[in-house]
């Protein structure tokens, strides 16, 4: 028995659709607009111009016209200060903190931040610098003993002050300084750090700042008076 197959018509998905056009805007009538005029400005006659520049006398070129940027005479090193901090007693933060600003220059009217215009700073009695807390015991300094892997060694505070003290002063003001260029490693080259109260430059006759440490809670503590050093 055979069926005739019968075909049969599917519905379209399609829906004639028409476009809608929106119309044109009509077109604006009216005065057009008048150019931009710029306003006139004064004139001045000889004679009036005569009159004014004759009671103003010529100082030459304005200096403050310019942003001062130190040039490499003004960061030589006999133009620099030195400093002097005794680290008896003292908080090793806060005293990082005074010695790394001195470092850079910031307390001078001349501190550029990618400029050396900081001094020299001496740090005496380093073997006697304090911690808070537990920190003597449990603050650890880490270091590489060939440069190789395996060969890290590890101390405490209280063991590396009776070994080394100036290499405890000497990375905390290393962290606050500028890191990843010159600027950096030339700043930390002008840090002397001594054990006891002796350093071998009285020449420079250094300006003790030692009650700086504290001068945030200290009212009377001001910076050492800094000239401004410039070279013509």
């Amino acid at each position: 028995r055979t069926m005739a197959s019968k075909s049969v018509a599917k519905p379209s998905c399609r829906t004639n659709t028409t476009r809608f056009v929106a119309p044109l805007a009509p077109r604006r009538t009216g005065a057009p607009r008048s150019p931009m005029v710029p306003p006139q400005r004064a004139v001045l006659s000889e004679s009036e111009l005569a009159n004014l520049v004759s009671g103003v006398s010529n100082l030459g070129a304005d200096p403050w016209e310019k942003t001062y940027y130190p040039k490499g005479a003004d960061r030589r090193p006999e133009m620099k200060n030195w400093y002097v901090v005794d680290a008896e007693g003292q908080t090793l933060g806060r005293l990082a903190t005074l010695v790394a600003n001195l470092l850079r220059g910031k307390t001078v009217p001349t501190y550029t931040t990618s400029a050396d215009m900081g001094g020299f700073v001496i740090v005496v009695n380093a073997e006697k610098v304090t911690v808070g807390g537990r920190k003597a015991q449990q603050k650890l300094y880490r270091r590489h003993a060939t440069g190789r892997p395996g060969s890290m060694k590890e101390e405490t505070f209280e063991n590396l002050q009776k070994r080394v003290p100036e290499r405890i002063v000497e990375k905390a003001v290393k962290g606050m300084l500028p890191k990843g260029g010159a600027l950096g490693r030339d700043l930390f080259r002008h840090l002397k750090v001594y054990k006891g109260d002796k350093h071998p430059h009285e020449a420079q006759t250094p300006i003790d700042c030692t009650h700086l440490v504290d001068a945030s809670t200290n009212d009377g503590a001001k910076f050492p008076s800094v000239p401004i050093m410039t070279v013509e």
